[in-house]
C-alpha cells in the first residue's frame, strides 16, 4: 500500500462533515423539521440581478470560461481596492490584492507565504476549525491563545507566547466561532505587538459586513492600514461568499503588501492557476451594484442577533457567552460533555449544533462546556423555535 503524509493523516476530520452523518437514518416530521445551525453559509441564491450578469457573461463571454489573471481579474482587483480604501479611510492599490476561491485558500495562500514546517502560528481559541487544519497539514504548530470570559483574547498572554519561531498571530473578527467584536482598540494593539516581534498580524475579515458598529464607508473596523509600516505587517482575508451569497462560486481575497503578492502569486499559481471567472464577475457585480442590498443584508442578520440574545436570555440554564456575525457561543447546563450531547440533540430536539470541542484543542475543557449556534440561516421565529427546543431538552 502507498504511504500517506502523517500531517494530513493526523489532521482531524473536517467538523461539518462529520455533524452532517449525525442526519442519517433520521426523518423529521413536517411539523417538526430539522433546526440546522450547524454552518455559517448563506442557504439562498445570490440577488436575482447578480444571477442575471453571470448568466450573461457565461452566454456572451468568451473570457469567461477561460484562465485568468493568477492574482485575479483586474477589474475585481480595483473594485475592491476602491471599497477598501473607502470602508478603512486608508488607500489600497490593485497592486496589493490577490483574489482566492473562497477566504480558506485566502488564509492557506498567506500562512504558505509566512511559516514554513516548523514554524508557529498563535490562534485564539476557540479557533476556526479549518485554520487549525491547514496548519496542522503544513506541519506549522498552532499556539493556542486563551479568551477572557467576553471571547477576547487575552494579548498580554499572547505576548508571552512568542517564540523565535513564531510567524503569525490571526484574529478572526468578527469572530468565528463566537462571534465576539473585536473592539478597534484591541485589534491596534494585537497590530502593535506583531510589529514589536517582527511578526505578521493576519486578520480575517469574512464578517466584516455584518459587524454591529462598524458601517463600510461610514465607521472602519479598525485603523490598521492607516498606521506606519502597515504594510511589513498587516494581511486582511475576505470573502465575498457571506456579502454577495457566492459560497458555490469560490471567491476570496488577501490584501497585504505588493511584496507579499509576488509570494501569493507563486503559491496561488501551482494550486489553482487562477480563480473562476464567473464568481469574479458576480463579484465585481456586487461591489459596484448592490451596496443598498447588503446594507439591508447585514440589518436582517444584525436583527436575528438580537433575536438570538433575546431567546438565550430568557433560556434558563444556558449561558450566552458572546454573539454577532453569524454566531452565538453558548454554554449548556448539562454534565456530559458538549460532543456526547450534539448527536443526541439531532435525534431528540432536531437541532444540529456543533460542539465546542471542535473548535478547541483536546485538553481544553472549555469545549465540552460550549456550542457554537449559526443563526444567519434561520430567521427570528426559527431562533424562537430553536430556543424552545433547547428549553424542552433534557440533556
Amino acid at each position: 500500500m502507498s504511504s500517506f503524509n502523517p500531517a494530513v493523516a493526523a489532521t482531524f476530520s473536517p467538523p461539518v462533515m462529520e455533524a452532517r452523518r449525525w442526519l442519517a437514518d433520521i426523518t423529521f416530521a413536517p411539523d417538526r423539521p430539522l433546526i440546522n445551525v450547524s454552518q455559517a453559509a448563506p442557504v439562498d441564491p445570490p440577488p436575482e440581478p447578480l444571477r442575471r450578469a453571470i448568466a450573461e457573461a457565461a452566454l456572451h463571454r468568451d473570457e469567461a470560461h477561460l484562465y485568468g489573471p493568477v492574482l485575479g481579474n483586474a477589474d475585481l482587483r480595483e473594485a475592491l481596492a476602491e471599497t477598501w480604501s473607502q470602508a478603512y479611510a486608508a488607500p489600497v492599490e490593485p497592486g496589493q490584492i490577490a483574489i482566492t476561491q473562497g477566504c480558506n485558500q485566502a488564509f492557506c495562500a498567506a500562512i504558505a507565504t509566512l511559516a514554513q514546517a516548523g514554524d508557529e502560528v498563535i490562534l485564539p481559541v476557540p479557533w476556526y476549525f479549518n485554520h487549525k487544519m491547514w496548519l496542522d497539514m503544513a506541519g506549522v504548530r498552532t499556539v493556542p491563545l486563551a479568551c477572557d470570559e467576553a471571547m477576547l483574547p487575552d494579548l498580554e498572554r499572547a505576548a508571552t507566547l512568542i517564540g523565535p519561531r513564531t510567524r503569525a498571530l490571526v484574529l478572526v473578527t468578527p469572530n468565528n466561532p463566537t462571534g465576539a467584536e473585536y473592539p478597534p482598540d484591541l485589534v491596534r494593539r494585537a497590530f502593535d505587538l506583531c510589529q514589536r516581534h517582527g511578526i505578521a498580524l493576519v486578520v480575517d475579515e469574512t464578517y466584516r459586513d455584518f459587524h454591529s458598529a462598524a458601517q463600510p464607508g461610514v465607521t472602519p473596523p479598525h485603523n490598521l492600514l492607516s498606521l506606519q509600516g502597515a504594510g511589513d505587517t498587516l494581511i486582511q482575508l475576505y470573502s465575498f461568499s457571506k456579502a454577495y451569497r457566492l459560497t458555490g462560486h469560490r471567491v476570496g481575497a488577501v490584501v497585504a503588501s505588493t511584496r507579499r503578492m509576488v509570494e501569493v502569486e507563486k503559491w496561488l499559481d501551482t494550486v489553482a492557476i487562477s480563480t473562476g471567472q464567473l464568481g469574479q464577475i458576480g463579484a465585481v457585480y456586487g461591489l459596484r451594484n448592490l451596496s443598498d442590498w447588503l446594507a439591508s443584508e447585514r440589518l436582517e442578520i444584525l436583527a436575528r442577533r438580537r433575536a438570538a440574545e433575546a431567546a438565550f436570555e430568557g433560556l434558563d440554564g444556558w449561558t450566552l457567552k458572546s454573539c454577532g456575525a453569524y454566531f452565538a457561543w453558548v454554554a449548556h447546563p448539562f454534565k456530559d460533555t458538549s460532543a456526547e450531547i450534539a448527536p443526541r440533540l439531532v435525534r431528540e430536539a432536531g437541532v444540529l449544533a456543533l460542539p465546542g470541542t471542535m473548535f478547541m484543542p483536546d485538553d481544553d475543557e472549555n469545549g465540552a462546556g460550549h456550542f457554537r449556534f449559526a443563526f444567519a440561516n434561520v430567521d427570528a421565529d426559527g431562533i424562537t423555535h430553536l430556543a424552545d427546543r433547547l428549553r424542552s431538552f433534557a440533556g
